[in-house]
């Protein structure tokens, strides 16, 4: 059976001389494996298709299993992305994260789009590292984590000085710091921006700015959480890492 869909390789790996197996994730069927016959020749009408982080129109022959790309259109090709090492690695991590995070044929319109519009305001050049928070604290509900961050995990309080505790599983408040002295201590901007982000519509993103010690404090809650409670250790996510250390030292 023929199918057409949108959709953005997320995956794209060399099968034998010529051939590429790629992953999209697609609005109409979810994440999707094909084996793209002939892509890795440079003459081949599917080389530029199956190239990673490519947004387009994609018609292949349906199976339970893995199917048969026909052909593919490109719509956007994230040439920006793809130009700058240091996007390229943000981009990589957020499409691992999206393919480690979701199975086969489950189909989310809404995480398409938001994957979709998060590559395409990194490609507009909008502040990679808060892209990245946003787009890891939306993929918590996916993998189903919901991180306490309306009130106290403790007491259940709504006001007050809030910290985050990683034992709890989100903010502790000044009344419970005893409670946990593990806990990581950070600014009062950061508790705003992580509620904000958690509960946010990337369609309301506007020019953002934030500091690098808030964008430090982001960071390594984030990463911890995800540590403590994901399963998930994704290469891209060192890879990222190495780049981000990198960087410091170019600009």
């Amino acid at each position: 059976m023929l199918q057409k869909c949108e959709g953005i390789v997320i995956r794209s790996t060399d099968y034998g001389e010529s051939n590429k197996i790629i992953t999209i994730y697609t609005r109409e069927l979810g994440k999707v494996g094909l084996m793209a016959r002939g892509a890795k020749k440079p003459k081949s009408r599917l080389s530029a298709i199956t190239q990673l982080l490519t947004y387009g129109s994609f018609l292949f022959q349906k199976t339970s299993g893995l199917g048969s790309l026909q052909q593919g259109e490109t719509i956007l090709s994230m040439r920006n992305i793809k130009e700058d090492i240091f996007l390229t690695a943000y981009a990589s991590y957020i499409a691992e994260l999206l393919d480690k995070s979701t199975e086969n044929f489950e189909k989310n319109p809404f995480l398409f789009e938001f994957f979709k519009q998060t590559l395409q305001l990194l490609d507009e050049g909008v502040d990679p590292e808060i892209l990245i928070n946003i787009f890891e604290i939306k993929m918590l509900s996916v993998i189903g984590l919901h991180p306490q961050l309306d009130s106290c995990a403790v007491c259940g309080e709504k006001d007050g000085t809030f910290h985050f505790s990683i034992r709890e599983g989100g903010f502790i408040c000044h009344r419970c710091f005893e409670k946990d002295p593990y806990r990581l201590q950070i600014s009062q901007n950061t508790v705003k921006l992580l509620r904000l982000f958690y509960h946010f519509d990337l369609n309301r993103l506007g020019q953002i700015s934030v500091k690098e010690e808030t964008k430090l404090e982001l960071k390594n809650v984030i990463d911890a959480y995800y540590e403590e409670y994901s399963g998930l250790h994704l290469k891209s996510k060192r890879f990222l890492t190495q780049i981000d250390n990198l960087k410091g030292k170019f600009i």
